[in-house]
């Protein structure tokens, strides 16, 4: 007679668990659709982004330089990281592309002869 209680007793506990279970994913299903109704529209085939006049961007090809770290004079003080400026970049006048010495991959571990 226990035996067949306890196994009532857990039947039932199964079931509100499913039932549990079946209610949080309904829960989602419901937040979710409230979520996309408050979005936007999607964008209109004529809304989307087109092709510039001109036609596509190609790619330019350019050397880019460093700016200089402004010059301490002797005896003055250096600057400190927070007083300089992101050192941004400007292009380089040499049209020239950077090459590594003759003989080297330009890597550590290239599988090149290296300089010699």
């Amino acid at each position: 007679m226990e035996l067949a209680a306890a196994s009532g007793l857990m039947s039932l506990v199964l079931f509100l668990v499913a039932v549990g279970v079946l209610a949080l994913l309904a829960g989602g299903f419901w937040m979710n659709s409230r979520v996309k109704y408050r979005e936007p529209p999607r964008p209109r085939p004529e809304e989307q982004p087109h092709l510039p006049p001109e036609g596509a961007v190609h790619q330019i090809q350019e050397n880019r330089e460093p700016d200089e770290i402004p010059f301490v004079p002797k005896g003055g003080r250096a600057l400190t990281p927070y007083e300089l400026t992101n050192m941004h970049t400007r292009p380089s006048e040499s049209k020239d592309r950077p090459r590594w010495s003759r003989g080297s991959s330009g890597s550590f571990g290239g599988g090149g002869l290296g300089a010699h």
